[in-house]
């Protein structure tokens, strides 16, 4: 881009924001993108601000300021530091009454820079020094001393740990002044809300950064002002709100309680003050007021969690900060209790960890409100008409609850809350709403009540199929769950098992009812095989007719899932003709579909039955013995030229070429070495398909082919081919610009091929001349930021090295061992350099445990080389950020240097490798 003018530049930020034709926005939005990437975005933007012409050019200039400064700072050279940060300061400083988001915008511009610029030494005391006498100044420098703390952890920023050390000692140090500022602030100000807000904000940032000194905050007006805000009932929505995320950050920061006694304590009795304002909150019917305490509320149970475990109802294991919650639990609105979900979770967890019976005796009675509460909170509206939705927000609250109710039960003990709730039904005669709220409750407990000889569980069972159908389609709806769920006791009293399905069969030809009742009769299959096999005819004559049925497309697969695992226990001689039968639907169906001409030159989708044949393979695994030749064998080897028509047929489409992958996959797991007539065709066809439609998804079924069949002798030399007939186009889309990060599942499944090559036939791969090419490729991909993509590249180069490793007694070893030792000593000193590079510039943290298994691989197969290697890859990293902050000093290089290569066990070598790139993060 050649270098535009000013003029030129607000023009295309007009277009933006007024062009009335959206090509000319897309157009002007394309080149202001281009221009941000340039050199001339530094010049450009501070000339905008001096303009200020308007609020638009002056937001477009000061974002593309803070963006520089994030991601491009090493362009400008460090002479020019000094006059960028006087120049931000006369920006915002003019700016400041133009707009708030300008100037929040410039106030991350000045942090950015005062966090990179290690020359400017402490920023806080020089910005507090030059604005805080000059009102006028005051709201821009409260913004910048609010973004500056929350700026300190950007992702967006590398500034380093060591760094980010320096910084946060330097705004500890200046932290009492901050505060001090602060409550000058307040003092001057009045009730000036706005202000306060500002305070308030400024106040949580430096909470969240964790540097106030507790024993002074503790002892502070600040606090003070806090609490009386929060108790008042004439407070605003919006002054409330910050009042309490300011609370609820102090508590946060407080987490270590034990070392912040003075604060705590002053929090802990702060908070205990507000359940009148809650109260009045309530009787306001101000929601939003009410959402604010429940937050404070939790907050201050979560920080207190092991106090109040430790030393129930002493001190600050105060009981009454349970109290709070349930009085939130007994709020109308469900959205109220939701909040305190993860405390109950957590305490939950804890106690169940401790497995203290009195301490649990403590506790049970709280839990027990609980659960009365949610069971409440589950009901629906008296005139909701229609089953439960599942997916709209009170939906998933209820899902929540559930999953809930299930992590606490523990406490208060399965089976009596079965039975308590069990008793509410059957002495009382409750309206429909609750009789279906207890009823999905019990649906969450059922699976850990103990199924053996139960009679609570049967009478329940006995009276849930007797429920006539005129009661309300929702009780029935969710009593058809409840069956779903007690599959264990139906397996335990197969006597249910006839009255069960006839109730189950009564729902499945309901519409509204249909796919839960086909939910239930999986789940029923799933754990009743053996007593379903007599029932299989019955199964089989819903699989034929599935489409009578108004399922959805999941509860059509369960169903033929739970049919397949049926299946699978009958006589190994009725397999076959069973099996056939139950694919027929599903093949005659493709078979159409391939017989039609294509309307509008598309063919129809075929992924339904692709996908409800995949399922039937995947769980029809009978138990073969040795010699006795697979009763899916002849099945598939029938269905196999549908399905190569079908790949055919829809070759471009990548879609559907994965589900017939798919479905191609099951079949070859089921049947195992039995589908070894099939190997040639499919190779054959999939290594031409790729040729033109390079689809990830040949890979992944090329991967299972070698994992089936790499260990016979005669196929090892047709899977390399295949393998080389692959590994060439695939070379050539990755080879492209951006290769790699565009195509990221043709990276994973590729390395999956490889890996399973080099588990099941190590020496035929590295004999090979691919082997170069694809280690080559490895190299190149260990940048890549995919979660699944990089454990592939990572997993194939760590089993790689293993196999010159592991002495598995295999007469190859050797052989191994010497290719493996030609590949390092060709790829190894590179290897080893582009790890270095990528763990601490390119590779999110939670991807080190796999680098580390690589390195601690190298270092096993040739420890003094290794050394070697990492100390020139240590050598090639830079020493100092583009703002002249040391980012690591000799001794860190030497240390780590030490740690990784006298490690004796491979998480040693995380752990440091964990430690290190934090100096580049």
């Amino acid at each position: 881009m050649a270098k535009p003018t000013v003029a030129l530049v607000y023009q295309a930020v007009q277009a933006l924001y007024h062009d009335p034709d959206p090509a000319g926005k897309e157009r002007a939005s394309v080149w202001l993108g281009e221009l941000q990437r340039s050199m001339y975005a530094w010049e450009m933007a501070d000339q905008l601000l001096q303009l200020k012409q308007d609020v638009e050019s002056c937001y477009f200039a000061a974002q593309t300021m803070k963006m520089k400064i994030q991601t491009s700072f090493f362009e400008l050279p460090p002479e020019t530091h000094i006059a960028l940060r006087d120049s931000l300061l006369s920006h915002i400083q003019s700016l400041k009454d133009l707009s708030p988001i300008i100037v929040t915008q410039l106030a991350l511009a000045i942090a950015d820079l005062a966090l990179q610029m290690a020359s400017w030494k402490g920023c806080v005391h020089t910005l507090i020094e030059k604005y805080s006498n000059d009102v006028s100044s005051m709201t821009f420098l409260i913004e910048i001393l609010t973004v500056l703390p929350e700026e300190v952890h950007s992702r967006s920023l590398r500034i380093g740990a060591n760094r980010r050390t320096e910084i946060i000692e330097d705004l500890a140090y200046y932290s009492s002044t901050v505060v001090t500022l602060l409550m000058t602030c307040v003092e001057k100000s009045g009730s000036n809300e706005k202000m306060l807000i500002k305070v308030f904000r400024c106040l949580g940032s430096w909470f969240n950064l964790g540097v106030l000194d507790s024993n002074f905050m503790a002892n502070n007006q600040l606090l003070m002002v806090l609490f009386q805000v929060l108790q008042r009932d004439e407070t605003s929505t919006n002054l409330h709100e910050a009042a309490s995320d300011c609370v609820c950050s102090a508590l946060y920061a407080i987490e270590n309680v034990d070392t912040h006694m003075p604060l705590a304590l002053q929090l802990f009795q702060g908070v205990l003050t507000l359940e009148t304002a809650y109260h009045m909150a309530v009787a306001r019917e101000d929601l939003d007021k009410v959402l604010n305490y429940c937050r404070i509320f939790t907050e201050l149970c979560e920080t207190f969690l092991e106090t109040t475990v430790k030393s129930p109802g002493q001190g600050m294991g105060d009981l009454r900060t349970l109290e709070l919650l349930l009085i939130c639990a007994g709020h109308p609105q469900y959205e109220v209790v939701e909040i305190s979900f993860n405390f109950w979770y957590r305490l939950g967890e804890n106690l169940y960890k401790t497995n203290d019976p009195a301490l649990h005796g403590i506790f049970r009675p709280y839990i027990q409100r609980l659960l009365h509460g949610l069971a409440r909170h589950c009901q629906l509206d008296p005139d909701h008409e229609g089953i439960p939705e599942d997916t709209d927000d009170f939906g998933e609250f209820r899902m929540r609850v559930s999953d809930l109710v299930k992590d606490v039960i523990f406490l208060v003990g399965s089976m009596e809350c079965f039975s308590q709730l069990y008793s509410t039904l059957k002495e009382g005669n409750p309206p429909w709403e609750v009789t279906e709220a207890v009823l999905f409750i019990m649906a969450a407990i059922a699976k850990s009540v103990d199924p053996e000889n139960n009679p609570t569980l049967t009478e329940v069972l006995e009276q849930v199929v007797l429920l006539p159908e005129t009661v309300h389609i929702a009780v029935r709806y969710t009593s058809i769950e409840l069956v779903g769920e007690m599959s264990e006791v139906v397996d335990r009293n197969p006597r249910f098992l006839d009255p069960v399905l006839n109730y189950l069969m009564k729902g499945l030809r309901e519409k509204t009812l249909a796919s839960v009742a086909a939910k239930a009769i999986h789940n029923i299959c799933s754990v009743c095989r053996d007593h379903m096999a007599q029932h299989f005819q019955g199964l089989l004559d819903i699989a034929r007719a599935l489409d009578s049925f108004a399922l959805t497309t999941e509860a059509a697969v369960g169903l033929l899932k739970g049919t397949a695992l049926v299946l699978a226990r009958l006589p190994l001689e009725k397999i076959a003709e069973c099996l056939s039968d139950l694919c027929a639907v599903q093949v005659m169906a493709l078979k159409k579909l391939l017989s039609q001409d294509p309307s509008n030159g598309k063919a129809a989708d075929p992924t339904v039955w692709l996908d409800r044949l995949a399922v039937i393979f995947r769980h029809t695994n009978p138990i073969v013995e040795n010699g006795q030749t697979h009763p899916c064998q002849k099945v598939i080897q029938e269905i196999w030229p549908v399905l190569s028509q079908t790949l055919n047929t829809h070759q471009a489409d990548n879609r559907i070429v994965e589900r017939c992958c798919r479905c191609l996959r099951f079949a070859v797991r089921c049947v195992g070495k039995g589908s070894a007539s099939l190997l040639q065709p499919l190779v054959t066809q999939m290594v031409s398909v790729y040729q033109v439609y390079p689809h990830s998804c040949f890979l992944y079924l090329g991967s299972i082919l070698v994992d089936e069949y790499g260990m016979e002798e005669g196929c090892r030399q047709g899977l390399l081919d295949m393998l080389q007939a692959l590994c060439m186009p695939t070379f050539q889309l990755l080879e492209q610009p951006n290769g790699l990060r565009n195509h990221p599942d043709t990276v994973d499944d590729l390395f999956r091929l490889a890996t399973r090559f080099v588990q099941r036939s190590p020496v035929t791969l590295l004999s090979s001349g691919i082997i170069v090419h694809i280690i080559q490729c490895a190299i190149a991909a260990t940048t890549l930021d995919h979660r699944d993509a990089n454990c592939s590249v990572m997993k194939f180069v760590r089993d790689l090295i293993h196999t010159g490793v592991s002495n598995d007694h295999e007469d190859d070893f050797e052989l191994r061992k010497q290719l493996i030792g030609q590949a390092m000593g060709q790829h190894g000193q590179q290897l080893v350099t582009q790890l270095m590079h990528t763990c601490c510039f390119c590779l999110p943290p939670y991807t080190l445990p796999d680098v580390a298994e690589v390195l601690w691989e190298i270092m096993v197969f040739d420890r003094p080389t290794f050394c070697r290697w990492l100390e020139n890859a240590l050598k090639g990293l830079p020493k100092e950020t583009s703002g002249g902050a040391v980012t690591v000093t000799h001794k860190q290089l030497t240390d780590f240097h030490k740690q990784v290569t006298s490690a004796e066990e491979c998480k040693q070598v995380c752990w440091a490798i964990r430690e290190f790139t934090r100096l580049f993060r």
